[in-house]
Order: structure tokens, then C-alpha cells, then sequence
């Protein structure tokens, strides 16, 4: 019996090859990767566009992706609510992505709720590498930054004539998260978020204090992610507070 001839081993080279592109694949593949316990992506459009109905357009981060689906039944037959697609990262992506998210072509915006703050906040990359932001205090963005992003996102939101709402965001809890997070560090975003709204006449929906109202075991554990019962009442605020600023361009 003939023995089977061996298959000859792939050149070093094309095995390098194959490492650079599945690296480049994955690279592409978002600015952020997934944290631990974040929600599914949902989707940008609602399953049907009623045209005869106001359209919503929700901006944030994975936290607004765990309650889209829920606001979305919440507003049935009252509005159509978009998001953006996947998670808006921090207020650094939001000054590059927000000529993109209310492009002309992208049709007429009624109400913007939107948000940016926990990617900012972040100490360091997660992960295995886990690699801390070389700024001058450890944050993804510092605040003076992150006032500034905002300002930049506020004016080119207003130029929709859309009713915009500011959205808290929401606690950071103790433990160790990943990626690294400080309790507190909220607090101060939120302070800075609040001054740039009111000096621009923009409504705040205090998503932060709503959350510290509910019963204890919301969120993940030492996790900045709520679980599904959570994110279902953190939808019935936010669509609550949506639902007043269609109320009031009616009048």
C-alpha cells in the first residue's frame, strides 16, 4: 500500500500573511470592542418607517443599545425611533460622526435624545492589554475636552430644529470593572454636561438620579451595564420624557 504523501507546510510567509489579515479584519470590525456584558446591537431603523408618524433619533453608547428595542415598543404608533448605528463611543467619535448621523439625506429629525459619557470616563482600554489613555488625567477624554466635544455636538445638533434632549449618564458602581471605571468620576461629567445644556437651552433627562431611585440589583455586577429588566426601566423614561417633547412641538 502506497503511504499518503504529506501536505507540504504553508511557506512562512503566507502564514504571515494570513495573521496581518485576520488582524486587519478584526481591527475593522469597530473603534470599541464589546465590554463584558453589553447588549446585542440593535437595530438603526425601526422594522418600518411611518411617514406619517415624527422621527426620534437616539445617540449613546451600549447602555442606549440595551434600551432601544423597549422605547421603541413604548412609542409604537406615536413615533418612529432611530438610532445610530452600533455604540457612539465617546464625545471624541460623536465630534466626527455627527454630520454623518444627520446628514440631509438622512431625512428630518423631530426629537434627539442623545448622550455621551462612559467612554469618556474610561481609564484604560480593557481586556488583556487593559492599556491606561495617555491624557493628562488617565481618562479616555478629559473633561475640558469632553465640554468642548459636547459644545461642538449641541451646535450641530441644533441645526436640525430638532426638540434635543440631553441624556445623564448613568452610575458607574464600585468594583472592578473592566475596562477600569471610577465611581464618582460620573458625577463630575454629568456636572460638566448639565452647564453646556442649560447655557444652550437644551432638556435634561436626569437618567442618572432615575437610576439611583430604583430598587438595588439593576445593573450587572461591578458592570456599568443594566440587565434586561433594568433596561426596560430605563426605556420607560427615556420614551416617557420623548413622549413630552412631541407633546409639546404639538402645541
Amino acid at each position: 500500500m502506497t503511504p499518503r504523501p504529506r501536505r507540504p507546510h504553508p511557506p512562512l510567509v503566507l502564514t504571515l500573511l494570513k495573521l496581518v489579515w485576520t488582524s486587519l479584519l478584526l481591527g475593522c470590525c469597530g473603534l470599541w470592542a464589546a465590554e463584558p456584558g453589553e447588549a446585542p446591537a440593535a437595530r438603526p431603523q425601526p422594522p418600518q418607517d411611518d411617514p406619517r408618524l415624527p422621527r426620534v433619533m437616539l445617540i449613546g453608547d451600549s447602555i442606549s443599545v440595551g434600551y432601544t428595542d423597549a422605547v421603541r415598543a413604548e412609542l409604537e404608533g406615536l413615533a418612529n425611533v432611530h438610532r445610530v448605528e452600533g455604540n457612539a463611543g465617546p464625545s471624541s467619535s460623536g465630534v466626527l460622526k455627527v454630520d454623518e448621523w444627520i446628514a440631509p439625506g438622512k431625512g428630518r429629525w423631530d426629537v434627539v435624545h442623545f448622550n455621551f459619557g462612559l467612554h469618556d470616563l474610561k481609564l484604560g482600554t480593557g481586556g488583556k492589554t487593559n492599556q491606561p489613555y495617555p491624557t493628562s488625567d488617565g481618562h479616555q477624554v478629559p473633561l475640558a475636552e469632553y465640554e468642548k466635544n459636547l459644545r461642538t455636538i449641541v451646535g450641530k445638533l441644533k441645526t436640525t430644529g430638532a426638540t434635543l434632549i440631553w441624556c445623564a449618564t448613568t452610575p458607574v458602581p464600585a468594583g472592578k470593572l473592566d475596562p477600569p471605571r471610577r465611581p464618582g468620576d460620573e458625577v463630575a461629567y454629568n456636572a460638566v454636561a448639565l452647564k453646556v445644556m442649560q447655557e444652550n437651552g437644551v432638556g435634561v433627562n436626569d437618567l442618572h438620579a432615575f437610576a439611583l431611585s430604583q430598587p438595588p440589583g439593576l445593573q450587572q455586577p461591578a458592570n456599568v451595564h443594566f440587565t434586561k429588566e433594568g433596561s426596560t426601566l430605563l426605556a420607560r423614561q427615556v420614551a416617557a420624557r420623548i413622549r413630552d417633547a412631541l407633546a409639546q412641538r404639538k402645541r
